[in-house]
C-alpha cells in the first residue's frame, strides 16, 4: 500500500515522502481501516519540519486525523464490524478520565505512526463511529480539531447559553468553536486580518468581527465591545504573542483554554492579570475518547456540517501542507483518496 512518512534529515516540506509499505493486517482487538479522507492540523506542519519538540527518531506515517471503513477486524473485537464508518481518536490511550504521560505518548501522527496511508490498524479502543449525515471528508475533520474546541468550551469551559465567546483567526479550531458556541447559545466574537474571511464568519454566525491589522490593540477593541466587562471566554491558538491580550481582554473571573503555539511556544506573560482578576487559564490538549463521543452525538443531533476549504488528492500531500502553511484556508484542509 501507500503511505507517507517524515524524515527529519530532510529540509523542510521536503520531509514528506510517499513510499510503499506492506498492507496491514489486524491483530487480536485490532481493525483494519480503509482511510478515505484525512485533514491537516497545524502540529502536522511542526512535525513535517521537525519542530514538533524532539527530531523523530525513525521516519514515521504523519496525520493525526483520518475516516474510513473498516475492512477487517481481528479476534475479539466487539465494538465494531466490518463496513462501519469510523475515525481514528487523536490520542489511542486516552479512553477518559485525565490526561497523563502515558496517553499523551500514544497521539497518532506525532508519537506514533498516523493516518496518511491507505489502510491502518487501530486497536478497536481507539476508534469512534463517525456521524451518518457527514461524509468521510467531513468526518476526517474531527478528531484533532473539533475535539480541541469541544473541550475548550464544553467539556472544560462548560460553555453556558448567553456568555460571549472570543476566537482568534479562522482555522479548524476557531471555526469549530465558533459552531460549538452558537450551537449553545452563546455570543461570539471573532478576529482576523482578512475581512473577507471575517465576512465568512459572519455568516457562520459570529456577532462580531474584528480585523486585527486594522485594530492591532484588538484586546482593548474587545474590552470597548463587551461594556468594559471582558468576554466569559477565550479559545486561545496565537500562543505566546496573545496571550496576554487574552488576559486583557477576558472578564474579572473569565476563562482563558489555552490551546495553539502559532506565534511561537515562549513569550512573556502577564502574570499580574491572572492573579487580580482571577482568571482560569486552562491548557487544553485535545481531548478523550468520551468527549469524541459526545460531541458526535452533538453534532448528529444538529446535523452540524464541519467547514472544509479545500480537499487535495493522496499524491499532493506536501501542496496541501504548503496550503496549510500559507495561512489563506478558512476551515480545515483535508486530503481525499481516490
Amino acid at each position: 500500500m501507500k503511505a507517507y512518512e517524515i524524515h527529519n534529515d530532510r529540509p523542510g516540506l521536503d520531509s514528506v515522502i510517499l513510499t510503499e509499505h506492506p498492507e496491514p493486517k489486524p491483530g487480536q482487538g485490532q481493525v483494519l481501516v480503509k482511510i478515505n479522507a484525512a485533514s491537516l492540523n497545524y502540529r502536522d506542519l511542526l512535525v513535517a519540519k521537525g519542530a514538533y519538540g524532539t527530531k523523530l527518531p525513525k521516519p514515521i506515517v504523519p496525520l493525526s486525523d483520518g475516516a474510513g471503513e473498516v475492512v477487517a477486524i481481528g479476534e475479539g473485537v466487539t465494538r465494531v464490524q466490518v463496513g462501519d464508518r469510523v475515525a481514528g481518536i487523536f490520542m489511542q490511550q486516552y479512553i477518559c478520565g485525565e490526561l497523563t504521560l502515558e496517553k499523551s505518548n500514544s497521539a497518532l501522527g506525532g508519537a506514533i505512526d498516523g493516518v496518511l496511508a491507505e489502510y491502518v490498524v487501530f486497536d478497536e479502543q481507539g476508534i469512534v463511529k463517525i456521524p451518518e449525515h457527514l461524509s468521510y471528508e467531513e468526518a476526517a475533520t474531527l478528531p484533532c480539531a473539533a475535539v480541541t474546541a469541544w473541550n475548550a468550551l464544553v467539556t472544560e469551559g462548560q460553555l453556558k447559553a448567553g456568555e460571549t465567546v472570543l476566537l482568534q483567526g479562522t482555522g479548524g479550531v476557531s471555526i469549530f468553536a465558533l459552531q460549538f458556541a452558537k450551537m449553545m447559545g452563546a455570543k461570539v466574537m471573532i478576529t482576523s486580518s482578512s475581512d473577507e474571511k471575517l465576512q465568512k464568519a459572519t455568516q457562520l454566525g459570529a456577532d462580531i468581527t474584528i480585523n486585527y491589522r486594522t485594530y492591532p490593540d484588538w484586546e482593548e477593541k474587545v474590552w470597548e465591545l463587551s461594556d468594559r466587562m471582558g468576554v466569559d471566554h477565550v479559545v486561545e491558538v496565537g500562543g505566546s504573542q496573545t496571550l496576554s491580550k487574552s488576559l486583557r481582554a477576558v472578564r474579572y473571573g473569565g476563562k482563558v483554554a489555552l490551546i495553539g503555539v502559532l506565534t511561537g511556544f515562549a513569550g512573556d506573560v502577564s502574570t499580574v492579570s491572572i492573579l487580580f482578576k482571577h482568571i482560569r487559564v486552562q491548557g487544553i490538549y485535545v481531548g478523550s475518547r468520551d468527549m469524541f463521543e459526545q460531541m458526535n452525538c452533538a453534532i448528529a443531533q444538529n446535523k452540524l456540517k464541519p467547514i472544509i476549504d479545500r480537499v487535495f488528492s493522496f499524491n499532493e500531500a506536501k501542496e496541501a501542507l504548503s496550503y496549510l502553511e500559507s495561512g489563506k484556508h478558512f476551515g480545515k484542509v483535508v486530503i481525499k483518496k481516490p
